[in-house]
């Protein structure tokens, strides 16, 4: 069964069917840019997937054919941005929305195509996974623009490109392809556009097939490994160890030595 619901207005989109999750910047006609609505609807949308709808994995993508997304809707900062007090508030949703994709417990891939810019190339950033089409480019103009950029997204930079290419494209502003940051580990495959969604839901229904608990618990370690977070490795250590008590590994057991898949349920 399918599940749906909308946010920001309907520019972002949510969906679900057997455990994958689909959520949308959808404003093609603005480059999908994020509008201030659309940022604070972000953690909604994740939360709603994830505890509403049953994902085990969500796939972030751009509405329309082009763009992922060409970032903060620019035209808002006037009003929304305009000041240190404002730019506050702006941020605190822009962080939140961040932190949605990063500390999700479960995984988040980005399948990115045309322009992923400023604050769509932190959302990508703060995600597991990342494929790309070919046509895909990627910039941080913050220095172009005067502004600072978020710290928590600046983070995510840092883990996800490397401390150099992270400095690169922060100091610079320069637009770089999608050929460059597979060679620098950002991104894990490059498809033709036409493949991109193929590819990264075909990823996303291996991971929605594996066991649930078994996922999460890698998710969390991981995290405790990249932030040097001792809190979030007990953690990992604790849902892992009760792996061993779930219904899911007496269903892996089961289905190896039956020769069948599994079906795992989460539990």
């Amino acid at each position: 069964m399918k599940h749906t619901s909308q946010f920001a207005a309907g520019k972002i989109l949510a969906t679900c069917q057997n455990g994958v999750g689909i959520l949308t910047i959808d404003n093609p006609e603005r480059k999908n840019a994020i509008n201030a609505a659309m940022w604070r609807a972000i953690p909604d949308a994740m939360h709603w997937l994830v505890s509403d709808a049953g994902a085990r994995v969500v796939m972030l993508t751009g509405g329309g054919t082009k763009d992922f997304s060409a970032g903060a809707d620019i035209s808002e900062f006037p009003t929304v941005r305009k000041d240190t007090a404002t730019a506050r508030v702006y941020e605190s949703d822009n962080s939140a929305a961040f932190s949605a994709i990063r500390n999700a417990r479960i995984p988040v891939i980005a399948a990115i195509r045309g322009i992923c810019y400023g604050g769509g190339f932190g959302l990508a950033a703060a995600a597991d996974l990342r494929i790309a089409a070919d046509d895909a480019a990627f910039a941080v103009p913050a220095a172009r623009l005067g502004l600072a950029y978020p710290a928590d997204a600046v983070q995510d930079f840092f883990h996800a490109l490397g401390p150099q290419l992270a400095r690169k494209m922060l100091f610079t502003g320069l637009a770089v392809g999608a050929s460059e940051l597979c060679e620098a580990g950002f991104l894990m495959e490059i498809t033709a556009p036409a493949a991109l969604d193929a590819a990264a839901l075909s990823l996303a229904e291996i991971i929605a097939a594996n066991a649930p608990l078994s996922v999460q618990a890698s998710k969390l370690a991981l995290r405790a490994v990249a932030t040097n977070d001792d809190d979030l490795l007990r953690e990992a250590e604790v849902i892992g160890a009760a792996t061993f008590d779930s219904a899911d590994y007496a269903e892996g057991r089961a289905a190896f030595a039956e020769k069948r898949r599994p079906v795992f349920s989460g539990r």
